[in-house]
């Protein structure tokens, strides 16, 4: 069903992914609907179908779908005033969709988004995206957004703990210092190498509660 949510355009991008059941929430549709994906590709001519996308650099952005479980599954942990670690965070698109959950329009108090890459072409590129999409990024003043280059899997202590960490390339065993950077209580989306006969990948949430106790759960696997 999800290789079938594509669009012509970004809003009939988003309403292909809510009836197909990939988007269930109003907040996430019109989260995705305000962040017009063509902006965060090199290619617009296939910026609204439904399967990624090379941003260049040998890296890609997800396919909307993988972004829709990913907002849908961390959604109870990026309310308005919550922080958010996006690892991996490409071109910037996944980090414009989050900033619109955590800091709406006229909310107090904000919420911060911090993406992670360790490319850093990738990350001048993404603060560029931003800026032209009218979002505000790094030391501009009232920003909540900021963008840094560096090894995601070692995630960005500076700025922990955060509610919710998205990480979008499959890392080849749980990242103990991201689970360590969670807040209490806070939820991770993370795709794992398959150790345990699975084969592939899968995607992981991985839940710490208040008291800091940790739960992963195995939620589907990707190929």
């Amino acid at each position: 069903m999800a290789w079938r949510s594509h669009g012509n355009t970004n809003v009939e991008l988003v309403e292909k992914l809510t009836k197909n059941g990939l988007i269930n929430s109003p907040l996430v549709g019109e989260a995705m609907k305000k962040v017009d994906r063509g902006n965060y590709v090199v290619d617009r001519r296939d910026a609204y179908r439904d399967s990624p996308q090379s941003i260049g650099y040998k890296a890609t952005i997800s396919a909307p779908h993988m972004h829709a479980h990913a907002t849908e599954n961390l959604l109870e942990f990026l309310q308005p005033g919550m922080k958010v670690l996006d690892v991996g965070s490409g071109s910037g698109y996944l980090c414009a969709v989050l900033h619109h959950l955590v800091s709406p329009d006229g909310s107090e108090p904000q919420g911060k988004v911090v993406g992670i890459d360790h490319i850093p072409q990738l990350v001048d590129m993404s603060i560029t995206n931003l800026r032209q999409d009218g979002l505000k990024v790094n030391d501009e003043a009232g920003s909540g957004i900021l963008m840094v280059c560096g090894d995601g899997r070692k995630g960005y202590a500076q700025a922990a703990p955060y509610n919710a960490i998205h990480v979008g390339a499959a890392a080849p065993v749980m990242p103990q210092e991201l689970v360590d950077q969670l807040a209490t209580p806070g939820r991770m989306f993370i795709p794992v190498d398959d150790i345990e006969g699975w084969g592939g990948q899968s995607i992981w949430q991985v839940d710490k509660d208040a008291e800091g106790n940790v739960n992963k759960q195995r939620l589907f696997g990707v190929s």
